[in-house]
């Protein structure tokens, strides 16, 4: 099914689209039930007070330098983005208002639920841009938060079934399939000029953040698999390379089984899909990710296991996965037939945010993807994690104070009570680390050491 029911028969509802993340630990609360951590701690509550998310993400994580992958390019980070939408989606908040009195949750500064507000602290680099960044919290699960600790949801299915491309519910599916003939198609959009390709069709509905800067674009978002596809241009290249390769596959099979209907042929072409993106992560990508000590602890797969919760833990959707944020480079590059650089030229990542019209006016998705596998990524070092562009400029044209990706992480960590690194360590099987010299195996860098323990 589309919505993952039913793929494990003596567990139907494991890995399903709308059911809640797994644990591998308790959650850790303030209040030991669904308050974030460091959330009015004072000397009287016995509680710590954490670091504002912010000041740790302009002291350890905020980088304007980047070096050069020597082995790997940066279709090594977009594949993981790609992978990453086709797992896990936090449900946010029904609401983005306060439950008290309406107010939106970007234009006020207090904790008041759903909002949960970053504090910026005073002397900032962004100065004046406001005392606080757009945060609200996630959707409990229904019953937790109450009665037991909060919990929260995942919107897509947790198998690697190409929900990306197709959706996560029965009524996403039917909404991208083209049901006028029974060529079992997926709808199309516009065609480039310069390749003749199809685009992904356009989302309809209310004005979308594609459509915000009306100076810039009225092109609406792009309607793919998933709602994150318009994020970035590369990744809105990966969703479209992926419809037009179901598209390619539903033309092929239906010229050797003419007698097939649409549905047979949407669903034959689908599992293949779903079957190239799982041998490209496993054979391709996840090699280079763990490296051969990792490969060899995961071992051979040994066949399918009924008893295995497929379901994602939250700790890998809300903290682990996001090591992929450390792979980003802060330039997209386009470039031509020649892999040189195209006219309209490179872009700066933040110019790439919610932008679909580039593809259309500018040369279609080739040179994106070409930029992507042909200029190496970005290096994962300790002292260079998250480039300004995502720190300072996160969704420039969609917020008026923009985003900073690193103190989102950081504080979806505590809206989703993610225990401390300490409690991980133990779970591991390593130390308990007392002081932060009992880090140096795992952190070398001394300065980095000595910047935590400040």
């Amino acid at each position: 099914m589309h919505d993952g029911t039913c793929n494990n028969l003596q567990h139907p509802t494991w890995g399903a689209s709308l059911t809640a993340f797994q644990r591998l630990l308790k959650p850790s609360y303030q209040n030991g039930f669904n308050l974030p951590r460091g959330l009015g701690a004072s000397e009287g509550s016995g509680a710590l007070p954490l670091p504002l998310p912010r000041l740790v993400s302009t002291t350890m994580i905020g980088s304007e330098t980047i070096t050069p992958d020597s082995q790997y390019t940066h279709m090594l980070m977009q594949w993981g983005q790609f992978l990453d939408h086709d797992l896990d989606q936090t449900v946010p908040a029904l609401s983005m208002s306060r439950f008290s009195d309406s107010a939106p949750c970007s234009q006020v500064c207090t904790n008041d639920p759903p909002c949960l507000p970053i504090d910026i602290p005073d002397n900032d680099p962004r100065g004046n841009s406001g005392r606080c960044m757009f945060f609200a919290r996630s959707s409990p699960v229904c019953g937790s938060d109450s009665v037991y600790y909060r919990e929260q949801v995942n919107m897509l299915t947790s198998y690697l079934d190409a929900s990306n491309v197709y959706g996560s519910t029965e009524q996403e599916s039917r909404e991208l399939r083209n049901l006028h003939n029974q060529k079992g198609m997926l709808k199309v959009g516009q065609v480039v000029p310069t390749s003749g390709k199809h685009l992904m069709p356009s989302a309809s509905g209310p004005p979308t953040e594609c459509m915000r800067d009306e100076r810039e674009s009225s092109v609406p978002c792009f309607l793919a698999g998933d709602h994150r596809a318009n994020e970035q241009l590369g990744l809105t290249s990966m969703h479209t390379l992926w419809f037009r390769e179901h598209n390619r596959i539903a033309e092929h099979l239906l010229k050797i089984n003419p007698h097939w209907n649409g549905d047979k042929v949407y669903h034959e072409a689908r599992k293949l899909v779903g079957a190239q993106m799982q041998h490209i992560t496993f054979e391709h990508w996840l090699p280079k990710i763990f490296g051969e000590i990792g490969l060899s602890m995961l071992g051979e797969y040994k066949g399918y296991d009924p008893s295995v919760n497929s379901g994602i833990f939250n700790a890998f959707a809300t903290a682990a996965f996001r090591f992929g944020h450390t792979l980003i480079n802060p330039i997209l590059y386009r470039l031509n037939k020649s892999f040189q650089p195209i006219e309209q030229g490179h872009l700066p990542l933040h110019k790439t945010f919610f932008s679909p019209f580039r593809l259309i006016q500018e040369g279609g998705i080739d040179p994106v993807l070409r930029g992507l596998f042909g200029i190496p990524g970005k290096m994962r070092e300790p002292t260079e994690l998250l480039n300004l562009e995502l720190t300072e400029k996160l969704f420039s044209a969609v917020h008026t104070v923009s985003l900073d990706l690193a103190a989102i992480n950081i504080q979806r960590g505590r809206d989703h009570g993610i225990p401390p690194y300490n409690d991980f360590r133990v779970f591991c099987n390593l130390t308990s680390a007392q002081d932060f010299e009992d880090l140096k195996e795992e952190i070398k860098n001394e300065d980095i050491r000595e910047k935590l323990r400040r």
